[in-house]
């Protein structure tokens, strides 16, 4: 696959490295100054880091063929990696909660020259991935999700500039508490979304923007067909829904069981945007052989 710069997987890299690079600068700069915004900025934007990672190397897995007992391919690691993900994330947010809170009672004495200079490194570091990502932030859903996961590390940035001139200008030294507060203000929530949605694909959860019963109200609305039942839906990853179904069909003259099979996979196709459906076609004498309680 092509790396370019200015493809938009070219893109991405090139971001992956900007971000990669200021969240060490940031971590070294929370060490140097106690600063537990910085440290905060630190963990946003290891979610951006490892959210774009997920992306190239959900991307690069997906171009492996399935094989042997992997039937899916490898398209649930980026599943996995996400799963991981949010519970580091959790961890260091927990973390930055305990701590202000702790910091609170005695808030330490942070350089605010220091807590300036790597604020700004962050904040420039943002906007040039942001600079790069701009010419195709419409191109997909993970490089417009990338998009506005910098944008808010701009914001997180812009948080730990503005602590340090209030710390600079005033001497009050919950600014540094305050910023690192409102940094992990916006990981949790973002962090408890991707928790969230993992573990529904883990499960084999029904798509959230998937409508089950108007599913089933589409099936049923194509000549031949009598009922549906045992309709199965889930993700096998991100943004690549499947479907299965069991269809009850009757004779219809003109209509073969293959023309019926085309037409209920374009319907899922066409009306839900499912490429992946698998049905089984049966007559209405076979419910009776069946033993599973039926949906």
């Amino acid at each position: 696959m092509n790396r370019r710069v200015g493809t938009p997987r070219g893109r991405l890299v090139a971001v992956l490295v900007v971000t990669m690079t200021v969240l060490v600068a940031e971590f070294v700069g929370a060490l140097i100054t106690g600063s537990l915004a910085l440290l905060a900025d630190a963990g946003h934007m290891l979610t951006d880091a490892a959210g774009v990672a997920i992306a190239l190397t959900a991307a690069s897995l997906a171009l492996r063929p399935a094989a042997g007992r992997r039937t899916f391919g490898n398209h649930r690691f980026e599943v996995l990696a996400a799963t991981t993900n949010a519970v580091l994330l959790f961890a260091v947010g927990g973390y930055v909660l305990v701590e202000a809170v702790r910091r609170f009672d005695d808030p330490p004495a942070v350089p605010s020259l220091a807590l300036l200079l790597f604020g700004l490194a962050g904040l420039a570091g943002n906007l040039v991935s942001l600079r790069i990502l701009y010419p195709v932030r419409q191109s997909g859903l993970n490089v417009r999700g990338a998009f506005l996961e910098v944008l808010g590390d701009a914001l997180g940035s812009a948080a730990v500039v503005i602590a340090a001139v209030v710390i600079a200008l005033t001497g009050w030294r919950y600014a540094d508490i305050v910023a690192s507060l409102a940094i992990a203000s916006l990981i949790l929530p973002r962090t408890w979304r991707l928790f969230r949605e993992s573990v529904d694909v883990l499960l084999e959860a029904a798509p959230r923007d998937l409508d089950l019963a108007e599913v089933r109200r589409h099936v049923l609305g194509l000549t031949g067909v009598l009922g549906v039942h045992d309709v199965h839906a889930w993700l096998i990853t991100s943004g690549m829904p499947a479907v299965s179904a069991h269809v009850v069909v009757e004779e219809v003259e003109g209509i073969s069981h293959g023309q019926l099979l085309d037409r209920l996979c374009d319907c899922l196709r066409v009306d839900f945007g499912i490429e992946h459906s698998t049905f089984q076609l049966e007559p209405a004498s076979h419910r009776g052989h069946e033993h599973a309680a039926h949906d």
